[in-house]
């Protein structure tokens, strides 16, 4: 390594909002995180559905109208049973 172009690398913390304290070396020093692997959904199996204005809802409406064939209209099986 060439001198004097490196940053220092030195000893850090890291927390978390949920508390967790990890120790471990950056060139930045005291580094606050709003999520860790101590409360990440992913890591503790616990996944939360965030609803934001009825998204979901809008959604699944949206899709059980087409995944229902009664309820589509111009089908070819309504104009038949019409003209018998």
């Amino acid at each position: 390594m060439k001198p004097k172009i490196h940053p220092k690398y030195k000893e850090t913390t890291i927390t978390c909002a949920c508390g967790e304290v990890i120790h471990t070396r950056s060139t930045k020093q005291n580094i606050r995180v709003e999520i860790c692997s101590k409360c990440h959904p992913f890591f503790t199996g616990k996944q939360k559905l965030i609803d934001s204005a009825g998204r979901v809802e809008k959604f699944r409406r949206r899709y059980d109208k087409k995944a229902d064939p009664k309820s589509a209209p111009g089908q070819k099986g309504d104009a038949e049973t019409a003209s018998e």
